[in-house]
This record gives C-alpha cells, sequence and structure tokens, in this order.
C-alpha cells in the first residue's frame, strides 16, 4: 500500500529541490545561501549539484514545473519572494498535480494499478476545497502584478486614480470573492509601484465591474483598470478583444450588465469620463497573468 504522499515525498520533491537548488546556483547564489534558503543543508546542496539525488524525468519535463522553478529562482534571487512564499506555491501546484489524471495521480496509479480499477477517485487531497482555491488566485494575482512591475513602460497606462488588478474565486458572488491591491497600484517617479500584498475584499471598484460583467455570463476571473486611450483600445481589438462602453456616471454594476447584455463578448469595457469622472479602460481575462500580459503589450 502506497499513498501518494510517498510519491510526493519520494519522487516530487527531490526532484523540485533539485532543479530548484540548481537554478539558485545559476543566478550565483553560494552553496550557503541555497541550503539557508531551501532549508537543507550545505551537503544536500552539494548532491544535488553533482546530480548524487535520483530525480524523476516526469516531473523534470513538465512544463508547469519547469515555469514555477524559474519563477521561484527568480524571486528568491532577487528577493522578491519569501522561503515561506516559495513553500505555499509549491505546496498549491502539488494539489493541482494530484487532480484525477494529473502527473502525480498518474505516478501513483502506476505504483499502485490497482487504483486504475477502482470506481472511486482516489485522489487524496481535493484541490478545490475554499482555502486552496483562494491560494490559487492569490497566487494567480502575484503572477500577474510581478509582469506589471517587470514591463516596461506600464507608468504611463497607470491612471490618475491608480490601477488595480483583481482576480475572483470560481463562484464570486460579491467583492469579498474578489482579491486585489489594498491601496491600488501607483506610478511612484516612473515606478510601478504594488504598496502591499493581494487581499481578498480590498477592491470595490474594479471588482464591481469584474462582478457585473459575470453576472451577464462573462466567462471572464480577472480584470485591471488603465488610462482611456483610443489608440490603446484600438490595439485591445487588434488582438482580438471585442470592446463595449458603458457610462460610468450612472450606476457602475447595471451599466456594465448593460454593456454586456449589448455585447455579449466584450472583454474590454471602457468609460469615455464626464464631470469629475476620469475615463478608463477595463481588460477582463480568464486570469490575473493573461490580463497582465495583455496590458503588457501595450506600453
Amino acid at each position: 500500500m502506497q499513498f501518494v504522499e510517498e510519491i510526493v515525498v519520494d519522487e516530487f520533491l527531490p526532484t523540485v529541490r533539485s532543479m530548484l537548488a540548481a537554478a539558485l546556483r545559476e543566478r550565483g547564489l553560494t552553496q550557503s545561501e541555497v541550503a539557508e534558503m531551501l532549508g537543507i543543508s550545505q551537503s544536500a546542496v552539494s548532491k544535488y549539484a553533482h546530480g548524487d539525488v535520483t530525480t524523476n524525468d516526469r516531473v523534470v519535463s513538465d512544463e508547469r514545473v519547469e515555469a514555477l522553478v524559474e519563477e521561484l529562482a527568480d524571486g528568491l534571487a532577487a528577493g522578491d519572494v519569501t522561503p515561506v512564499r516559495a513553500l505555499i506555491e509549491i505546496e498549491i501546484l502539488i494539489r493541482e498535480l494530484e487532480g484525477g489524471g494529473d502527473l502525480l495521480a498518474q505516478l501513483h496509479e502506476e505504483a499502485v494499478p490497482q487504483l486504475g480499477e477502482h470506481d472511486a477517485s482516489f485522489r487524496v487531497h481535493d484541490p478545490e476545497n475554499e482555502l486552496r482555491t483562494s491560494e490559487r488566485v492569490l497566487s494567480s494575482l502575484r503572477r500577474g502584478l510581478r509582469i506589471l512591475e517587470n514591463a516596461s513602460g506600464f507608468t504611463t497606462l497607470i491612471p490618475a486614480v491608480g490601477s488595480n488588478l483583481v482576480a475572483c474565486t470560481p463562484g464570486a458572488e460579491d467583492v469579498d470573492d474578489v482579491a486585489g491591491v489594498p491601496g491600488r497600484i501607483f506610478d511612484v517617479k516612473g515606478q510601478t509601484t504594488v504598496p502591499a500584498s493581494p487581499e481578498f475584499g480590498v477592491s470595490e471598484h474594479v471588482a464591481t465591474v469584474l462582478l457585473a460583467a459575470r453576472s451577464r455570463g462573462a466567462e471572464v476571473s480577472a480584470a485591471i483598470n488603465v488610462t482611456y486611450d483610443r489608440e490603446l483600445l484600438g490595439a485591445l481589438e487588434e488582438r482580438g478583444h471585442v470592446a463595449a462602453e458603458f457610462d460610468e456616471s450612472e450606476d457602475i454594476a447595471s451599466s456594465v450588465a448593460a454593456a454586456i447584455d449589448d455585447e455579449p463578448d466584450a472583454t474590454v469595457l471602457y468609460q469615455t469620463g464626464g464631470m469629475g469622472i476620469e475615463p478608463l479602460i477595463y481588460v477582463l481575462g480568464s486570469d490575473a497573468e493573461s490580463v497582465a500580459d495583455d496590458v503588457r503589450s501595450l506600453s
């Protein structure tokens, strides 16, 4: 009898630690620094570096594992990601890979073939519980924010009221189910500044736009507001977005809902301003990273 946790301990974690140790060494960190960062001994780092630890080729070649290792190595080396945050990100990925039919589930079934003959799901951890769902949203949002922070020229797109990148849980019903940046994103001396880590329930304005679009069937889970410019609008349309105008001088939720009713495929919403109202564009998408990528292409 072998549990999926044993697959994680025996196959996944040694492989990921080896990949991460190598990636950090490539970024100039010493064995001592890598050991402290990963919470392992220097001798273990040396074994990883010399290939003395058996790794799983399927884990190594998994695109999601590769991408996360590179992202965490960049963040840890730069000091933008703490070891605790890296642990959480890896934990989230483990739970995703334990899903039925995914990598860790496949390795588990191969180790215990009888599981494949059993009618019930052998997923040991439910990745859809509320805590893990919220963590996935925050993780996606943090990645989106890093894209914006590293985007050359994004500050030119930040409106006077500030921008906010938000993302919501799959069953979002109100602003408490939407995560965003407390205090919004601002341009501080030409530098994109995210004043605090994302939290749920801190964005009312952009969250309201996102929720209103979803209430009319829009299949979107993230949004950002940027300054209005006709050329920017055209650039977004060239990228395949469908744009719809709404009137922010009216009730925002009702106006956005009406705009989606008129243009169900809209993924860009905009208003051209009015007395005391700054003109804005709202870009919507499936997740925070894709929204951030769309905006980065404009800067």
